[in-house]
């Protein structure tokens, strides 16, 4: 579990893909790894992935191909910024929302707009994830978690204040861009609920 607050922006040192498979291997961006284990979870541009390795100034993960094909983690090379969060641990302050890290589908910028020191970002979302998001609700990308300011159709917009744009990924948004989307968990849970009662 997570909460969307990322903790680094950390650096691709190489992707390289293994039978069908790819290993991203990735500097932390200045969080600790000390105490880090093979096993342990975290959140790579949203994206939960489970440590393969560990060294004193990154680590490394698999990303399965259904991972690969299902989110943007498949065009990352060595290089390319990406948002880093551990995943939470009891007594941690929940600063965000409740992320999964269960990418929901792709997003892509539909449109930008420089407004009072901050930006707002329309997102274009699939018509079938659209029906998740609601204005003042939450949603994550690219493992942000974002207050969405409104929704027309198939498209939400927020606004990224300077501290955001300054300590993730998204400062570097432009249009055509695509996006890891995690729709709010309890959305699905009050569907799934609504759901079974009409249903009995």
């Amino acid at each position: 579990m997570f909460t969307g607050i990322v903790r680094a922006i950390g650096r691709v040192r190489a992707a390289m893909l293994r039978d069908g498979d790819l290993e991203l291997s990735i500097a932390s961006g200045g969080l600790a790894t000390a105490g880090w284990q093979v096993g342990d979870s975290i959140a790579v541009a949203g994206v939960c992935l489970t440590l393969v390795r560990v060294d004193a100034e990154g680590f490394a993960a698999i990303v399965s191909r259904e991972t690969i094909a299902h989110t943007t983690l498949g065009t990352l090379a060595a290089g390319a910024a990406v948002n880093l969060e551990p995943a939470l641990l009891a007594g941690d302050a929940l600063g965000g929302h409740f992320v999964t890290g269960h990418v929901d589908g792709l997003a892509r910028v539909e449109w930008l707009c420089e407004e009072a020191g901050s930006l707002r970002v329309g997102f274009q979302v699939p018509p079938a994830l659209a029906r998740y998001i609601a204005g003042k609700g939450s949603a994550t990308v690219d493992g942000v978690s974002l207050t969405v300011n409104g929704v027309h159709g198939a498209v939400f917009d927020v606004n990224l204040i300077p501290h955001t744009r300054a300590v993730t990924t998204l400062g570097d948004l432009r249009v055509g861009t695509p996006v890891n989307l995690e729709v709010d968990i309890l959305a699905r849970y009050l569907e799934r609920l609504f759901g079974e009662r009409e249903q009995s």
